[in-house]
């Protein structure tokens, strides 16, 4: 150990290489299954939330919040109006108090946090020696780190619980206008502000001895500007009265999801004033950025599983490691390269699927122009070749 630093060497042998990267085949096949289960959902996702939304945005009616339209019971609507409860909500440890539409308490403490860094170092013959660096530092954190499972516990403790939790108040009853909004519309309203504390804010009685205020922290400890292991800053925040938009199903004077023919459901809630097509533009490119992130996801499963399934050929090749390190940037390269024709391939086979028209529309175009390329070259006309000489020419 040197200063907070903690090092140790491991060693394994090649055998046991071995018969763990045999043991990784299954969980490589394992991993290549959900890759294709993963890929194949979500183009089918993909599609029915496109459809849903496509179906949302042509049926959408948008209305006026002042009022209740019995005639819009059961539409699909849009409204924009300012969000408001005429609740108070109190933090009932610290006795701060706002009305707002949520009030949330963010607890953290000093701690200490290991941090690990591997050095994997290959020896001739096939084993490994791993050159482990255990790093300690000082951070504020909002959950309750272990030090049990310090490599180096000693002179690293941290305390066995937090003396105050973070939590999160909800209005009971929020409006916009003459509607009353749903819980999970509600959820989807996080447009939170730090909480200022008065100059007449004054601390509960059991730490008044122990705190110290600024303007946005309560902060137990003896020094704010040199904490210990064990000190908590708390602050506040709150989700204030603010203008909306939404869409979801009208359902008397409140809202539910909104449920599509096509099986999909609607429920949108965007921060400020939005027009209806703009919050389903929104939506929609919600939903690519959704699809692409999920492919890359599935392509990286993928990836990995193949890695995992020809490990053994690297292992193997260890015994002399340059030629291991050879072998291993093979495998990764055809891993890779069977992922991506597999991922791709999978995404095709989803498109005909779920996309059949498309599927069949993008083939026809394709072989149009492979045909008309065809035909092109066929009639090209040929490179003439030039005339022998007649006999005695040149001569």
């Amino acid at each position: 150990m040197s200063g907070d630093s903690y090092t140790e060497v491991t060693s394994q042998s090649w055998f046991s290489r071995l018969g763990n990267a045999f043991k990784g085949i299954v969980a490589g096949i394992i991993l290549i299954a959900i890759a294709f289960f993963l890929l194949f959902w979500n183009e089918g996702r993909a599609v029915k939330r496109y459809q849903t939304l496509k179906e949302g945005g042509g049926v959408v009616v948008s209305v006026s919040a002042d009022t209740v339209d019995a005639a819009n019971q059961g539409k699909l609507v849009h409204l924009t109006g300012k969000a408001e409860t005429g609740e108070i909500l109190e933090d009932s440890v610290f006795g701060i108090s706002a009305s707002a539409i949520k009030l949330k308490r963010n607890a953290e403490m000093y701690q200490w946090q290991q941090e690990s860094k591997s050095e994997e170092r290959k020896k001739l013959g096939g084993g490994t020696e791993t050159v482990t660096t255990y790093s300690y530092n000082k951070v504020w954190s909002p959950d309750l780190i272990s030090s049990g499972s310090f490599k180096e516990s000693e002179g690293h403790q941290n305390p066995g619980q937090m003396p105050f939790q973070s939590e999160e108040q909800v209005a009971g009853h929020v409006t916009v206008g003459a509607f009353t909004l749903s819980p999970s519309l509600v959820g989807k309203i996080n447009a939170y502000t730090p909480v200022t504390l008065s100059s007449e804010y004054v601390l509960p009685e059991s730490l008044k001895d122990k705190a110290q205020l600024s303007s946005t922290t309560v902060y137990v400890g003896q020094d704010p500007a040199n904490p210990r292991i064990g000190d908590v800053r708390v602050s506040f925040q709150e989700v204030r009265p603010m203008d909306i938009s939404l869409v979801s199903s009208q359902v008397n004077d409140t809202f539910e999801p909104y449920h599509a023919k096509t099986g999909g459901s609607i429920e949108l809630l965007q921060i400020g004033t939005h027009s209806a097509e703009g919050m389903f533009q929104q939506a929609q490119k919600s939903n690519t950025i959704m699809t692409w992130v999920l492919r890359v996801v599935g392509l990286a499963l993928m990836f990995t599983g193949f890695r995992m399934v020809l490990a053994p050929l690297s292992v193997f090749a260890d015994v002399v490691p340059i030629v291991g390190t050879i072998v291993g940037a093979g495998t990764g390269f055809i891993a890779l390269l069977i992922a991506g024709v597999l991922s791709f391939l999978t995404i095709a086979i989803a498109w005909f699927v779920y996309r059949p028209v498309l599927s069949i529309i993008l083939l026809a175009i394709a072989g149009a122009l492979g045909a008309g390329i065809f035909v092109k070259l066929r009639k090209a006309p040929a490179v003439a070749t030039p005339p022998p000489p007649p006999p005695g020419a040149g001569s």
